[in-house]
């Protein structure tokens, strides 16, 4: 960061100045290795597990803002019962179709929302009759027209609200994406993500933790 955003950088120094402890984690020490307190060097490649490890410990010892989780994150909100993880699919996400190598995403659903069509089938010309036909009773400028209206389609009042899916203020039920996330990272503990990390703590005699 110090190398290509020298600007912003400056607030990070003046954390530092203020008492907080900047810890830099990349393969190589460059110049923000330097002005930070630790420099944490771990393996190319490595990041997603070592973020994995951050993440279970942040969710596990309650160091986030739960006002800001609740209110502007989707954490509360619940998924089906269709959902499976994949510590219960030996490995992989509940809808995967194996002969085609993809993912059908019906099951990944929130509780009680209305599902609307994908952009690309919202567009895409349905059959006469249907909505999306094109009508040959006008030219290319009215379908135009159109196109360039259809944020207008509702009114000044906008579209028919849809039911909100259900949620779970209390960040306890076992189907909100709060707890599916804490179960997702709980095998992310410091010993398993530091590993392949390389970044294990050494004690005064050397020995690994």
């Amino acid at each position: 960061m110090a190398e290509c955003h020298p600007v912003g950088f400056q607030w990070v120094m003046e954390a530092k100045a203020r008492g907080a402890t900047v810890i830099h984690v990349d393969p190589r020490f460059t110049r923000t290795s330097a002005l930070a307190d630790l420099h944490v060097p771990l393996r190319a490649g490595s990041d997603i597990v070592f973020l994995g490890g951050i993440v279970n410990y942040v969710l596990a010892s309650e160091k986030y803002f739960r006002d800001y989780v609740l209110n502007y994150t989707n954490a509360a909100t619940l998924l089906t019962e269709d959902f499976a993880d994949t510590e219960d699919l030996d490995g992989v996400f509940s809808g995967l179709d194996r002969e085609h190598r993809t993912y059908d995403f019906e099951t990944w659903r929130y509780q009680g929302a209305e599902v609307s069509a994908a952009a690309g089938d919202r567009d895409r010309p349905g059959e006469p009759g249907e909505p999306g036909e094109p009508d040959a009773s006008h030219g290319p400028e009215h379908r135009q027209v159109r196109q360039a209206a259809r944020g207008e389609a509702h009114g000044s009042g906008g579209a028919a609200a849809h039911r909100d899916p259900d949620r779970d203020e209390t960040l306890q039920d076992p189907r909100c994406v709060f707890q599916v996330l804490k179960r997702h990272f709980a095998r992310y503990t410091r010993t398993w993500s530091s590993r392949p990390a390389g970044c294990r703590r050494r004690h005064s005699r050397g020995s690994a933790s």
